[in-house]
């Protein structure tokens, strides 16, 4: 009887110990971003309009959880050696499927280029924002939405969707094609996204209360921080804006931004 229990007790405790390390093992993962995929990385900087050589071509293993959905993985290899790229790529940098050139001109049709489950929508912003002329398809931006109520009067800054791939500026779908514009060229306001369909919903609920800004993200900048609604009040009381997460203190006292005397 004894020695059944002692086995029991044994088989037990290895089970255990299997079990301990199988959460660890799980636990780690979830902290390093989980399994690892193999990304196709470039080993040199390849040029726009040349086919793709075989030895230009690296492996990367990144944690799933950072790998972009455009991204070409190394079992497709074999299917974009030798196609032409539509977009010149640098060293390093990972392998897009949006990089291939999809015609015979430089042109993408936009549709070539939404993934399975997402939507292109276009957004117009704000007519002063300037820093529209700096993006170029393919960056990535968090879209903020000054919204009024419905009477029209206290607005908010909505931080409404966060790391958004751009897949068009205007017309263009080509980062290339956006260089080569002629000096003085003015860039229209119009960027087209790659959303979801129910993010499709919030961008046009929010365009019809208000206006929209986007903020330019760096490309490898993974994080979606926890951001709370900002309205007027929350500037103009100290306390407040004391109380706002990831804003710089300011060098000085603060400023009056009402108008006021």
């Amino acid at each position: 009887m004894n020695r059944r229990a002692l086995l029991i007790a044994v088989i037990v405790g290895i089970l255990g110990v299997f079990l301990l390390l199988l959460y660890q093992r799980r636990f780690e993962l979830e902290a390093s971003g989980g399994e690892k995929v193999k990304l196709l990385v470039a080993q040199r900087r390849l040029e726009r309009g040349k086919p793709i050589p075989d030895d230009a071509i690296a492996v990367r293993e990144v944690p799933i959880a950072y790998v972009d959905d455009r991204a070409i993985r190394e079992v497709d290899k074999n299917k974009i050696l030798g196609l032409r790229l539509g977009t010149t790529v640098k060293e390093q940098q990972l392998l897009l499927w949006t990089d291939l050139a999809t015609g015979s001109d430089d042109h993408k049709e936009l549709s070539s280029l939404v993934l399975p489950g997402y939507r292109a929508v276009s957004i117009r912003a704000a007519r002063d924002d300037t820093s529209i002329t700096l993006l170029r398809p393919g960056d990535y931006v968090d879209v903020i939405g000054v919204l009024g109520a419905a009477d029209g009067q206290a607005k908010s800054a909505v931080v409404l969707l966060q790391r958004v791939l751009v897949l068009a500026m205007g017309s263009e779908t080509s980062p290339d094609a956006m260089n080569d514009r002629a000096p003085g060229y003015v860039a229209e306001n119009l960027l087209t996204l790659s959303l979801t369909l129910s993010e499709a919903q919030i961008i046009a609920l929010a365009a019809e209360r208000g206006r929209l800004a986007v903020a330019v993200r760096h490309p490898d900048d993974q994080q979606k921080a926890g951001v709370t609604d900002i309205n007027f009040d929350s500037l103009t009381d100290a306390k407040k804006r004391s109380e706002i997460r990831g804003v710089r203190g300011a060098g000085g006292p603060p400023v009056n931004i009402t108008g006021g005397q």
